[in-house]
């Protein structure tokens, strides 16, 4: 039975998954000689019905791209994003079914894929050029699932909108333009579909979110969306748990709450234990050391600046440690100074503590104020010191 064949039977029966997989770059039938055709057209025609023809022979010229040597990542993008094109104009024309979806779904994550091989094979071009331009082409897809509101809710195509959401993040995020999550973000957070969409998309699309919130400073939206992520993936899927913990730990510490020991050691994280016994003791110098000893972890994860925003607390902490011994509420700012002096930040002078004091202040890490006249921290009596900061 050949590819054509089984393609137009299953798409007559509307099954989508099947179809999906005979479209697929990651089936077995790409490995079928036979199939590696430089022009499919004639061959096509004759076997199907429009608009199955324009599908199918994009896919068969994809893998003709793919299999002669040496691969033709471009020309491979440029038929895929037809293919995709041609999934558009279906979606478009099928009123009041959404069967189709699995192609959609499948015939976007290749077309994102090959993006990614384009760039890595032509380095010399812009970077980032060639996967803008599969964004656009995903778009595409969730505008029309998005506009399908004449459908009843169980055939409606917007019921795809969360997939093309998850492989945009993955475009945005490589490419660094974040800036274009937030309507999709809101898009999603909006829709009648929050609980329809299946688990596994849901995880995927709440480790985005929350990883965009914690780059935008929003720490409670980021551990909403990032705990949700981490406690309903499976705990077989190691790798992913410990994927969302690296951006939940630094979300947690700095809203106040630090990791327990057992769970750094589970998943393997304990440079973040190095950091919470650092900012526990209130020791700015021990935690400049533990940045500058996992810098690469830190810098590789992309969270250096984040964690670096945790000195903060260790600042907070050791001022909290002078406020204890001196047991008053006006606090002479030479006795922060010299705390500071004495855990290794010799250089600093009463300017910079003023600064320091004042961000704290600024950032609910105090309740109190600066009396400058008398160079004194004035603090509250009640809670002088709060753990969790709000934004």
């Amino acid at each position: 039975m050949n590819l054509h064949y089984s393609v137009q039977r299953v798409w007559d029966a509307g099954e989508g998954q099947a179809v999906a997989r005979l479209l697929s770059l990651s089936d077995q039938h790409v490995n079928n000689q036979w199939l590696h055709v430089e022009h499919p057209e004639t061959a096509v025609d004759r076997q199907h019905e429009s608009p199955v023809v324009e599908i199918v022979s994009c896919h068969l010229k994809v893998l003709f791209c793919l299999t002669k040597e040496p691969r033709n990542y471009s020309e491979a993008f440029k038929h895929q994003t037809n293919c995709v094109q041609a999934v558009v104009k279906m979606l478009q024309v099928m009123k009041g079914e959404n069967w189709f979806l699995p192609v959609m779904y499948t015939v976007a994550i290749d077309l994102r894929r090959l993006a990614v091989k384009c760039e890595q094979q032509q380095k010399s071009s812009k970077p980032g050029e060639i996967l803008e331009k599969a964004a656009e082409c995903l778009m595409s897809c969730f505008r029309v699932c998005a506009a399908d509101n004449r459908s009843l809710d169980p055939d409606t195509k917007r019921l795809g909108m969360l997939n093309l959401v998850n492989q945009l993040f993955k475009v945005y995020f490589r490419i660094n333009k974040l800036n274009l999550c937030k309507p999709l973000i809101r898009a999603i957070d909006s829709s009648n579909f929050k609980e329809s969409f299946s688990l596994a998309q849901r995880i995927t699309y709440k480790y985005f979110a929350g990883r965009k919130a914690m780059f935008d400073s929003e720490y409670k939206n980021a551990d909403e969306y990032l705990s949700f992520a981490f406690e309903r993936c499976p705990r077989k899927f190691t790798k992913n748990k410990r994927l969302i913990l690296t951006y939940l730990v630094p979300v947690k510490m700095l809203l106040g709450y630090m990791p327990r020991k057992e769970i750094l050691e589970r998943y393997n994280m304990l440079q973040f234990y190095e950091l919470t016994v650092a900012l526990k003791e209130g020791n700015v110098r021990r935690f400049d050391e533990v940045i500058q000893k996992h810098e690469a972890f830190f810098i590789n994860a992309g969270i250096y600046l984040i964690v670096e925003k945790l000195k903060i607390l260790a600042y907070r902490n050791l001022f909290k440690k002078v406020y204890i011994i001196l047991q008053t509420h006006q606090i002479d700012l030479n006795a922060f100074l010299t705390a500071l002096q004495w855990v290794g930040e010799d250089e600093l002078t009463m300017d910079e503590t003023h600064c320091i004091v004042a961000n704290l202040i600024y950032e609910g890490r105090i309740k109190g104020y600066i009396s400058h006249q008398h160079n004194k921290l004035v603090v509250s009596k009640q809670n002088p010191f709060p753990n969790v900061i709000v934004n």
